[in-house]
């Protein structure tokens, strides 16, 4: 009789079949990868992937979930090292032009998902929506420190830049969404 898997064994599985299943969907687009190069990317069998997750529809909103944590995460961990509110506005598109340069750069992995599986799937519509939410979020409490009502734009330029450099494969459009944001924000006070 086997062994039985340990809480521990069952959480590195998990997130194994995460890692693997997020850099393939990423990389490949989420309609283009089989289930059983999942398989194989990960080292798990169909019978334990399905075992925590019943349809690859599961699998593919955990990978964004997970995801949008660590993305949002890392987001506010770089603009929260800035102390001044309008710099920290613009420090969101400093990360931005970061990101846009790391290599295998692929735009916006929700946009992505959305795209591909959006008009099908009311959980990864759900999800997308969570994010793109969480992200404004984020954006209007750095904006609402300034004092200046441009939320709005400043969202929009975020997410404009992020679909022209993932189409583009361009790190340039932080940069200037960034020089547009600095002119929505006025001057620095002496």
């Amino acid at each position: 009789m086997p062994a039985a898997v340990t809480a521990e064994q069952n959480r590195v599985d998990r997130e194994a079949l995460l890692d693997a299943a997020e850099q393939l969907f990423y990389e490949n687009g989420i309609q283009a990868v089989g289930m059983d190069q999942v398989r194989a990317a990960s080292g798990l069998s169909l019978k334990r992937i399905y075992r925590f997750f019943e349809a690859k529809e599961d699998l593919v909103v955990a990978m964004l979930k997970r995801r949008d944590l660590r993305w949002r995460g890392s987001l506010a961990a770089h603009v929260d090292r800035v102390a001044d509110p309008r710099e920290r506005v613009l420090a969101v598109f400093d990360w931005l032009a970061e990101w846009f340069a790391e290599p295998g750069f692929r735009g916006c992995a929700w946009i992505n998902a959305h795209g591909e599986l959006g008009a099908s799937s009311e959980a990864v519509l759900a999800e997308v929506r969570a994010h793109k939410q969480a992200f404004h979020d984020q954006i209007d409490t750095w904006v609402r420190a300034t004092g200046l009502p441009v939320t709005e734009p400043v969202y929009l330029l975020a997410e404009g830049a992020i679909v022209t450099a993932g189409i583009s494969g361009d790190p340039v459009p932080a940069r200037q969404a960034r020089e547009a944001v600095a002119a929505l924000l006025g001057r620095p006070s002496p």
